[in-house]
């Protein structure tokens, strides 16, 4: 039974990881943390972090992590490159679950992503992926996109950087075979809305998947914390909880 830190408790994430613990009958939460407060002292009442806040903060909560030893399940996005690396680093100390999307479905969805990319080739068929979230959201695309992105990318043999556009304007000419389009919208409370589309002449393939709660997030974050308890130190993700690997 993981004793559990949950940083940034007082924002919507936070709330949702607390009542998905205080569900949960195998998770207790012993500490809780929010910005001003004492990182440290907090970090040392539990023996696993779940942090879901901005990805500025993560470099003190891996700092604090690799201080006392302490287990990490990292759901913050829009980590520069320079961060993932750090991550990394730490993951060769301490057992950590670091995902941009802890839902069964999403992963679900990245799954099956990864299998239609191998059947559904760009030599057919063109690839479009699309992602709509609440208003302050910060980063884009979403974490949960970038991984589609990333995903599509490795079974395509295609470049983050060279081939997948996000969004169009201005006469831009054909679609380039290779290309992938990435698309986001931004409004409302949307919780987090991810479609991946395969197009060719003739048919259309729509991988689609919907959260109307966060709460499938924080159970999934929970999840991830009771699984890291018998884990070697290394770098997970959650398709290596459910799996999916």
């Amino acid at each position: 039974m993981p004793n559990l830190l949950i940083t940034g408790q007082s924002g919507r994430m936070g709330q949702a990881l607390m009542q998905a613990a205080a569900a949960d009958p195998d998770s207790t939460v012993t500490a809780t943390h929010d910005v001003g407060q004492d990182l440290d002292a907090a970090v040392q009442k539990a023996d696993c972090i779940i942090d879901f806040t901005v990805h500025s903060f993560t470099a003190q909560v891996v700092e604090a992590a690799l201080k006392h030893g302490t287990r990490l399940v990292i759901g913050t996005t829009g980590h520069s490159d320079e961060e993932r690396e750090m991550i990394r680093k730490a993951a060769e100390k301490l057992p950590i679950v670091f995902a941009s999307n802890y839902s069964v479905g999403v992963n679900t969805l990245f799954w099956l992503t990864r299998h239609a990319a191998r059947i559904l080739t760009q030599d057919r068929f063109d690839i479009e992926v699309t992602e709509m979230h609440h208003r302050h959201k910060i980063d884009s695309p979403s974490g949960t996109a970038r991984t589609l992105l990333e995903i599509l990318n490795e079974e395509t043999g295609t470049s983050y950087k060279d081939d997948v556009t996000h969004g169009r304007f201005g006469n831009i000419g054909p679609r380039p075979q290779r290309e992938i389009g990435m698309h986001t919208l931004r409004g409302g409370d949307v919780v987090g809305d991810h479609t991946v589309m395969f197009a060719a002449n003739g048919e259309r393939v729509e991988l689609t998947h919907k959260a109307s709660s966060r709460l499938t997030f924080a159970a999934g974050a929970v999840r991830a914390a009771k699984w890291l308890e018998s884990q070697p130190a290394g770098l997970y993700d959650m398709q290596d909880v459910l799996g999916l690997k």
